[in-house]
């Protein structure tokens, strides 16, 4: 580090994600000397961070949250603002931003002082998002403590209800979380069975950490993402989507959420979609509420239930 103060901002940065961390991991990582971090962390303290500090060899250094908002900037009015944002931005997954949401919700709530955390409660309680397409949102609570356990490589138990509504309790390292569509997936190594495991995480209840810290654990593939995405689609029907949109490739991925490679670029107003989906019902929705012509060429599952979508409304209509 150039100077003390850089070093200070990067301190904070570090002991702002939600985990323990050694003494020594954090010379290591600052390359600065064990005695050169008490002193900074002493520095953070005069300025009202509480930062906390734990002996033994399981011991470090964690930023706790205090009985006042530490100086991050913020009035109390900012802090309530972005934690109710950062809530909306995290229960309903928004490409591009949704891992972002959660890692910066966790790291607000865990500095929030109780009167704070009260009223964002109780404001997200009072209010009601019209982002959703109907299916139910995912808690902020629940990603938040799945988010600090997998920043911090902790072990994770939880009540799980599989699809059929059988109903385990699960002690995890939990490795990752992916948003993908409409909900959130936790990837995590399960103890119990001995293998790598996908959890939608509106089916978690009651997620605990249980302080223990475990080393990391390389994904099949080394790519979170990719293994979710295998797992899904091997494990529910899916069609392959190929339509003609009257619309820009930039303006369909972004109004349907959907990444920028699933489109194949015509002319400027013209593009095709191809891609895998998982309910037809979704995807016709979306692609009515598009605003522009469009022509679907496969599958034919799709197009016999837009045809029965317009008699319907038709119907509707004339009755």
């Amino acid at each position: 580090m150039n100077t003390t103060s850089a070093r200070l901002l990067r301190l904070l940065s570090l002991l702002q994600t939600p985990r323990e961390w050694p003494g020594t991991e954090l010379a290591e990582r600052l390359e600065v000397s064990p005695r050169t971090v008490r002193r900074d962390v002493d520095r953070l303290r005069e300025l009202g961070y509480p930062v906390q500090a734990t002996m033994g060899t399981t011991g470090g250094y964690r930023l706790a949250a205090g009985k006042a908002m530490p100086p991050l900037l913020l009035d109390d009015e900012e802090a309530v603002a972005i934690a109710v944002g950062l809530r909306t931005a995290a229960s309903h997954p928004v490409d591009g931003i949704e891992e972002a949401s959660v890692r910066a919700l966790a790291k607000l709530e865990q500095v929030l002082p109780p009167r704070l955390r009260h009223r964002v409660n109780t404001l997200g309680a009072a209010t009601v998002s019209v982002l959703g397409n109907g299916e139910s949102s995912m808690d902020p609570e629940i990603l938040a403590v799945l988010a600090s356990a997998t920043a911090a490589q902790e072990r994770l138990r939880f009540a799980y209800e599989a699809a059929d509504g059988t109903r385990t309790r699960r002690l995890v390292e939990p490795c990752r979380l992916v948003a993908s569509g409409r909900r959130w997936y936790l990837l995590a190594y399960d103890n119990d069975r001995d293998d790598w495991r996908v959890f939608r995480t509106d089916r978690i209840g009651e997620p605990r950490p249980t302080g223990v810290r475990v080393p990391s654990r390389v994904p099949p593939g080394e790519d979170a993402a990719a293994f979710v995405t295998r797992k899904l689609y091997s494990s529910a029907p899916t069609y392959e989507v190929v339509a003609t949109l009257r619309l820009s490739a930039t303006e369909a991925s972004r109004k349907l959420g959907l990444p920028a490679d699933a489109f194949h670029r015509i002319d400027d107003r013209t593009c095709r979609l191809h891609g895998p989906s998982d309910t037809l019902e979704w995807l016709a929705a979306r692609l009515l509420v598009l605003g522009c012509p469009f022509e679907v060429h496969d599958p034919p599952e799709l197009r016999a239930y837009l045809v029965d979508l317009a008699a319907r409304a038709t119907r509707a209509a004339t009755s």
